[in-house]
């Protein structure tokens, strides 16, 4: 475990965490005016080791906003262009409480997940006392829940009493298929792809068709992982999740075919519940509630949502320019053509 110090005068900044995979929609901005929830959980942070934006350097660090102490808001540097919160643009604006160096950015608009970002050259990591606990196996990870594929996300700003609540396609669902979507079409090598029905396909299959070319021969895009039998060796692409500690990517283990199929990721909340849906039941399955019983599902369950799946473009975008094969022509003009691809409908 790690606790985060001020390098300028040493004063603790955060309670002590560990270390986790930089979550994929970390930087998602989501719908207009909606309220999502903290970025983190208790007791982590993460690292992009990517730059972001036009002042944020790499190895910025993220946290949930309570794990940050003895810290101040420094209200001269809150930014432009907030309407709900802070949105960081303006760059820090968290001090330290000690010395007053600037040494972190707190973010809590509408359409942003909810963190603090620490600036990794106005900070610095130091180990504390007791073993990092070993990450979870796959196994213990099967027993968890997964990411449901739908939401109910408020609005800011209603009163008490009026609270509203729109049911919508998971955020982290968006982004995950943003990023999984770069990888698919990097793996299709021009060629169609074919996805498994169900949630596969109605996350995929509609961006899929839509900017790759139709007709065979087509490359076969299976779901494998923890929980799942060997993949076919006819697989070209598998549909594979990410720990959500460490990072790593499932890899198969036995004919050399499955395990040299291109692996497109996915978080593992999202391809559990992808691979593993649960039926939604808002209702008893036969007869009516009873009288007097009070219901402990407040919020409710979400309702499907009655509009297709769109991926998340500023995820997309962001994989699909890190991947080299980003240089090929017919990949770049997808890239350069976003407007076309919007009107479609994907995003």
């Amino acid at each position: 475990m790690f606790v985060f110090v001020c390098a300028g005068c040493g004063a603790a900044l955060t309670a002590p965490l560990s270390q986790v995979d930089l979550p994929v929609h970390a930087r998602q901005s989501f719908g207009n005016g909606l309220q999502l929830p903290v970025l983190m959980e208790p007791g982590t942070f993460a690292v992009d080791p990517e730059p972001w934006g036009l002042d944020n350097p790499p190895g910025e660090v993220v946290i949930a906003p309570g794990e940050a102490h003895g810290t101040v808001l420094v209200p001269e540097n809150r930014g432009s262009g907030y309407c709900c919160g802070l949105d960081g643009a303006g760059g820090p604006n968290m001090g330290c409480a000690a010395c007053g160096r600037l040494v972190a950015t707190r973010i809590d608009d509408c359409s942003l997940w909810q963190a603090v970002w620490l600036d990794p050259t106005a900070v610095r990591r130091l180990p504390v006392d007791g073993a990092e606990p070993a990450p979870l196996s796959w196994e213990e990870l099967m027993a968890g829940e997964g990411t449901a594929p739908f939401e109910l996300i408020t609005r800011w700003g209603f009163r008490p009493g009026e609270e509203q609540w729109w049911a919508t396609w998971s955020p982290q669902w968006e982004a995950a298929a943003g990023r999984a979507l770069a990888h698919f079409l990097v793996a299709s090598d021009g060629r169609a792809v074919t996805v498994p029905d169900g949630l596969p396909a109605e996350v995929f299959r509609r961006a899929l068709d839509t900017l790759l070319p139709a007709g065979p021969p087509a490359r076969r895009a299976v779901l494998a992982g923890p929980g799942l039998p060997a993949p076919d060796t006819d697989a070209g692409i598998l549909l594979v999740p990410t720990h959500p500690q460490t990072g790593r990517t499932w890899t198969p283990v036995g004919p050399a075919a499955s395990v040299s199929a291109y692996r497109v990721p996915l978080p593992f909340g999202v391809w559990k519940s992808m691979t593993f849906p649960e039926p939604y039941l808002p209702v008893p399955t036969s007869g009516r509630m009873p009288a007097g019983v009070l219901r402990d599902d407040y919020p409710p369950a979400p309702p499907r949502y009655r509009f297709p799946f769109r991926v998340d473009p500023g995820t997309f975008r962001a994989t699909l320019v890190r991947l080299p094969a980003v240089r090929t022509p017919w990949l770049r003009a997808i890239l350069d053509d976003p407007t076309r691809h919007r009107q479609a409908g994907i995003y």
